[in-house]
């Protein structure tokens, strides 16, 4: 749902446009605090992974415990959290529609000059006759990234990756790229 028609909606159902504005700011703040929660724990695992078990451990912490965090993040808030990109390693993160036209926007943002580790997007949408409020946030590629994500993958770590993800897509990313994003959404109504 537009912007637009989500107002008048809400000043049908007797909102202001003060209180539909603190409403959008604090479902964006609450989004926000999750992402940070979210990935926290995921470059918590990462690391440890990294230093327990090289590279080819890491790809197996992220594979398992990154939607094991998305499931506990999702579960103790009440939003749906997971990970998402225009190149998937995982066909468990296909983005639906809205997600595709949000990253397309990502991409054409950073190419307008703005920092990837500020992009992101919050609106309410009308989906299957549904009010939800959905949020994303650009995932920034870090060097660390690279040694899974890269273009120049060690041959086990690329062995390991395709025993994992036979459809993996997700290479040949540079440092300050978008990797992907996170997305959340919770239902209005």
């Amino acid at each position: 749902m537009s912007s637009i028609r989500w107002i008048v909606a809400a000043a049908l159902a007797g909102m202001t446009l003060t209180a539909l504005a603190a409403s959008e700011a604090e479902l964006t703040r609450e989004a926000r605090a999750l992402v940070k929660q979210y990935a926290h724990r995921l470059k918590h695992e990462l690391k440890h992974a990294l230093s327990e078990e090289g590279v080819t451990g890491a790809i197996k912490a992220c594979r398992v415990k990154a939607p094991d965090i998305g499931a506990e993040v999702s579960d103790a808030s009440g939003w749906s959290v997971r990970r998402t990109s225009l190149k998937l390693r995982s066909l468990d993160d296909v983005p639906d529609k809205w997600e595709v036209k949000v990253l397309e926007s990502f991409e054409r943002r950073k190419a307008a000059g703005e920092p990837v580790a500020r992009i992101d997007h919050a609106e309410v949408v009308t989906q299957k006759g549904r009010r939800w409020f959905r949020y994303m946030k650009a995932i920034p590629t870090q060097k660390v990234c690279l040694k899974c994500h890269g273009g120049d993958i060690s041959e086990d770590v690329r062995e390991a990756l395709d025993a994992s993800y036979p459809f993996d897509q997700a290479r040949g990313f540079k440092e300050g790229d978008i990797r992907g994003a996170f997305t959340l959404k919770r239902a209005l109504d």
